[in-house]
């Protein structure tokens, strides 16, 4: 039920993320953008995307990052900064007030962590029905598997730390530790969470 993202898939892993993610800075930037994005993370050497497809064959969740992911940031701007410019421009256009935060997304990658045993989780997301057949929660176990096949031995990511508190939850049940809280310079109140990829293996272990 899990496998790894094909390029076949980016049109519903678009799909996916705007009906998840509404309003969410990504989204506003379109589905041209969107599109653009995860097509270059699932060409990347250090992606890993992973969709989660149940019985009837349709792509119902995703989960996309990369292992050492400041030389995933540092390579995917350098290589595609114009593509992504073109592609936000009518977003920028509608929403003129976006355009610091974009420009700070295609310029800077010094916050992003770096070292080769280093993981980000940039994005996940399941569909109603999939989050009913555990879907989430096999995505996170194949994420850190295949991770750790790479010889990462943590996994960061973010989320909102307001108005949030499912996804939050779901989180911290699945071996994520809150390291901080954090605001952005729009005033948005994120936490950061970090996965020792060996504790959570050991924990399953434990728990079968």
């Amino acid at each position: 039920m899990i496998r790894k993202m094909q390029s076949q898939d980016i049109a519903a892993v678009v799909k996916i993320h705007a009906d998840s993610f509404p309003n969410f800075f990504l989204t506003v930037l379109g589905e041209r953008f969107l599109a653009l994005y995860y097509a270059n993370v699932q060409t990347a050497r250090e992606g890993v995307c992973l969709v989660f497809v149940p019985e009837d064959g349709r792509v119902a969740g995703f989960a996309v990052g990369a292992a050492s992911p400041r030389l995933f940031y540092s390579n995917l701007l350098k290589s595609n900064c114009v593509k992504f410019m073109l592609a936000s421009v009518g977003a920028a256009l509608k929403r003129p007030a976006i355009i610091p935060r974009l420009f700070r997304a295609l310029t800077y990658s010094a916050d992003v962590p770096e070292g080769d045993d280093v993981a980000g989780l940039f994005s996940l997301a399941v569909l109603p029905e999939g989050q009913k057949q555990g879907g989430g929660k096999a995505l996170v176990e194949a994420f850190a598997a295949e991770c750790r096949r790479r010889g990462v031995k943590k996994i960061y990511l973010t989320t909102d730390a307001v108005g949030n508190d499912p996804v939050n939850r779901f989180y911290i049940r699945q071996g994520f530790r809150l390291e901080k809280q954090y605001a952005t310079p729009e005033k948005r109140v994120m936490n950061k969470y970090w996965l020792d990829v060996e504790d959570y293996f050991a924990g399953r272990l434990g728990r079968g």
